[in-house]
């Protein structure tokens, strides 16, 4: 591999800042003429440094695993595998991490200093990778006695390697027998199972729990859709959340991970969701759905948003024209959505009830099952749905609706409401719904009162 003489000096100058920051932080608050100064001083020279932390790195074990989450007085194993090394299962696991991922630290707390400096970045990545690359400048930034750099570098590469050649478990620690063979009468059929805490990978969970939580990007999203406002992006949300608390008072004692979020592990909650549907009333003793259509809170909002801004007389820009249409498109959806359970999971002919007084065209767009039935009482209603008038009056209805909810201030007349018609008429998701119930009650795909709608 070749070398570099300015990379050689940058691996060096990344140590050496590393050192002067440390030592300007414990000489704050010293006289100049305090003895404890000298000490210091020559305590953080690079080689005297260097060769304690090559010492005091064996203390520390960096870990993608660790024992300690599972009892914090368990002693054994922790173990170091990075996400490549891992088979990759469709489950969330360690191995969805990629190349971006934290690496925890467990073992004594005064050799996290150490740590810091392997982790430091040079051209993108920390000292401790160019490290495990064997990287010749980098052996050359540690000493200029290369002897003493390659034994340095031996020891902090070890940093990643088990403290013991054979896995150890602990009485503290969780086992579990896991069948492996066809016999689960035959102990030898079973593997034994020590299972440790992925750290690395509840890192990144409360790393992401945490930005969704208190994110800007959050906060911003949150405050548009409580002002009703449309907002670029939405937001997540985790309910019935609890937090899960390792080594009290002293997370450090746990990992280096663990005393960074402050001993919190975040845990998701694993019950179903409880549903809170309440029973589908049929719109009984109402001429019209649409005021209970427009009393949807999300309707409401849409509405009040379309108002403001039509209000605001915007200019006649494809911008604005986009706008309109968006929110259009949205009420439209949300027209579909609400007619879907009426249609579907009330009983067929429900509109035969003496309390509904549902105009026809409603009745026969609310109620297609019924135009299905074999009854001879529904013949008429089945005829008169497979003729296919009724879609133009819904639109018709739909028009007269958003101008009445849209107020007394803006200039809306018969032009605006045969917009709005046919904005529903033609609209894609309007559309595919009515075209589904055609090819259902094997109505014809032509809808000749279309012509008077052009």
């Amino acid at each position: 591999m070749s070398t570099s003489p300015e990379r050689r000096t940058a691996f060096r100058n990344a140590i050496e800042h590393f050192l002067k920051e440390r030592l300007d932080e414990k000489l704050k608050g010293l006289a100049d003429d305090n003895p404890k100064r000298v000490e210091l001083i020559a305590r953080h020279e690079r080689d005297t440094w260097l060769a304690n932390a090559a010492r005091r790195v064996t203390w520390i074990q960096i870990a993608t695993h660790t024992l300690k989450p599972i009892h914090p007085d368990a002693r054994g194993t922790n173990l170091f595998r990075a996400p490549q090394e891992l088979p990759a299962h469709r489950e969330v696991g360690s191995h969805v991490l990629g190349q971006n991922f934290s690496s925890d630290v467990v073992g004594d707390a005064k050799a996290l200093d150490v740590f810091k400096l392997l982790k430091l970045p040079v051209d993108g990545r920390p000292l401790l990778a160019w490290m495990q690359d064997g990287d010749p400048d980098m052996l050359g930034a540690l000493s200029d006695d290369a002897d003493q750099a390659s034994e340095w570098l031996a020891a902090f590469t070890g940093i990643t390697a088990p403290r013991s050649a054979t896995p150890s478990s602990h009485a503290l620690a969780k086992q579990l027998y896991w069948l492996a063979g066809e016999d689960p009468a035959d102990d030898a059929h079973y593997h034994l199972l020590a299972p440790l805490y992925s750290s690395a990978l509840a890192h990144a969970v409360f790393q992401t729990i945490n930005e969704d939580r208190f994110g800007e990007a959050g906060m911003l999203a949150r405050q548009a859709r409580y002002a009703q406002r449309d907002h670029d992006t939405g937001y997540r949300e985790y309910p019935d959340l609890a937090v899960q608390k390792f080594g009290g008072t002293k997370p450090q004692n746990i990992s280096q991970l663990n005393s960074e979020r402050g001993g919190n592990n975040y845990l998701l909650a694993s019950r179903p969701p409880k549903w809170k549907s309440r029973a589908l009333k049929a719109p009984l003793l109402a001429e019209s759905v649409f005021p209970r259509f427009g009393g949807i809170r999300e309707v409401r909002a849409t509405v009040r948003v379309l108002r403001d801004f039509l209000e605001s007389d915007p200019p006649s820009t494809m911008e604005t024209r986009n706008r309109r249409d968006a929110l259009l498109d949205r009420l439209i959806d949300e027209l579909v959505a609400f007619a879907h359970p009426l249609q579907a999971t009330l009983p067929a002919g429900w509109t035969r009830d003496a309390d509904c007084r549902l105009v026809e065209a409603e009745r026969l767009w609310l109620d297609p099952r019924r135009a299905e039935a074999d009854d001879e009482a529904d013949t008429e209603f089945g005829a008169t749905w497979q003729r296919m008038d009724w879609p133009a009056e819904i639109g018709r209805r739909f028009g007269n609706w958003l101008n009445h909810e849209l107020g007394q201030i803006l200039p809306l007349g018969d032009i605006e409401s045969r917009f709005w018609r046919d904005e529903l008429l033609h609209h894609t998701t309007w559309a595919g719904k009515l075209h589904a119930l055609r090819i259902q009650g094997d109505a014809p795909t032509y809808i000749p009162v279309r012509e008077a709608v052009q």
